[in-house]
C-alpha cells in the first residue's frame, strides 16, 4: 500500500541519506521516494506506519508528520501548524503577562517595552541553553552569519542573555537596541530566504529541545522585535 509522510529538518543530501536509511529499518517498508525540497516522502509499505514508529527511528533533528488525503485529494499534515506552534504562543502570553506585572506600580510605556524585550531575550536564551550543542547547527540552517561561523552560533545564546540583562537593568540601552536591531535583521533575512527557497526546517528560536516549525509566526516574531527596536531607538535618540 501507498503512504505519504512529511519530514521537517532535511536540508541536504546527507539528511536525505540519513532519513532514508532510518525509515528503511522499519519493518514493512518496501520502497520510498523522498522529495528533499518539500520534505514529502512517498512510501510503499506492507501496512500503514504509525507516527510513533517513524519518530523512534529518526534522529531528533527530524520531525515526522503523517499526511492524509482528503476527498478532494488535497494533502493536509496531521500535526497542524497551530498545534505545533502552541509552545511559542504560550511563551508570548507569559511574556506579556510578566511584562504587565512589572508595570503594576508605575505604568510607563517605554519601560514596558524594555521589560518585554528583556524578558524575551532571557526566556528565549534559556530554551537555547537546554540543548546548547544542538542549537548552533540548527541555527546555521537559516541564519547567514551562523552558516559561516560556528563560533557565532555558540555565542548567540550568551548574546541574548546579555541583551536581556541590559534591557531589564536599563544598562547601555542604546547599545542594546542597536545590537538587537543588527542581529534580528540578519536573522530575519535568513528566515525570509528560507521561505523563498521553500525549505521545510525547524526554527531554532526555542532551541532544539522544543521542535518548532519554521512558519510565518517565526517571521512575525522577528518583525515585532525589530519594530520595537526601531521605535525605541528613535525614542532614545530623539
Amino acid at each position: 500500500m501507498k503512504q505519504s509522510i512529511h519530514i521537517s529538518g532535511m536540508t541536504c543530501n546527507s539528511c536525505l541519506a540519513i532519513v532514508s536509511k532510518s525509515i528503511y529499518t522499519i519493518q514493512g517498508v518496501k520502497d520510498l521516494k523522498i522529495d528533499l525540497k518539500s520534505g514529502n516522502i512517498q512510501l510503499n509499505v506492507s501496512r500503514e506506519l504509525k507516527l510513533d514508529q517513524i519518530k523512534k527511528v529518526l534522529p531528533l533533528k527530524y520531525t515526522p508528520s503523517i499526511i492524509f488525503k482528503s476527498k478532494n485529494h488535497r494533502s493536509i499534515i496531521a500535526h497542524s501548524k497551530i498545534k505545533r506552534l502552541f509552545p511559542l504562543f504560550l511563551i508570548f502570553i507569559y511574556l506579556f503577562a510578566g511584562t504587565l506585572f512589572l508595570q503594576l506600580d508605575n505604568f510607563n510605556f517605554p519601560k514596558l517595552m524594555f521589560d518585554f524585550m528583556g524578558l524575551f531575550f532571557i526566556v528565549f536564551s534559556f530554551f537555547k541553553f537546554l540543548d546548547y550543542n544542538g542549537f548552533g547547527p540548527a541555527f546555521a540552517q537559516y541564519d547567514p552569519i551562523a552558516k559561516r561561523s560556528l563560533i557565532y552560533g555558540k555565542m548567540y545564546p550568551f548574546i541574548e542573555t546579555s541583551l536581556g540583562i541590559m534591557f531589564l537593568f536599563r544598562w547601555q540601552i542604546k547599545t542594546a537596541l542597536i545590537i538587537t536591531l543588527i542581529i534580528l535583521s540578519i536573522t530575519t533575512i535568513g528566515v525570509i530566504n528560507t521561505f523563498l527557497d521553500k525549505k521545510k526546517i525547524n526554527c531554532a528560536c526555542l532551541g532544539t529541545a522544543i521542535k518548532l516549525p519554521m512558519t510565518e509566526a517565526t517571521l512575525i516574531e522577528n518583525i515585532i522585535m525589530l519594530v520595537m527596536s526601531v521605535s525605541m531607538i528613535f525614542y532614545q535618540f530623539s
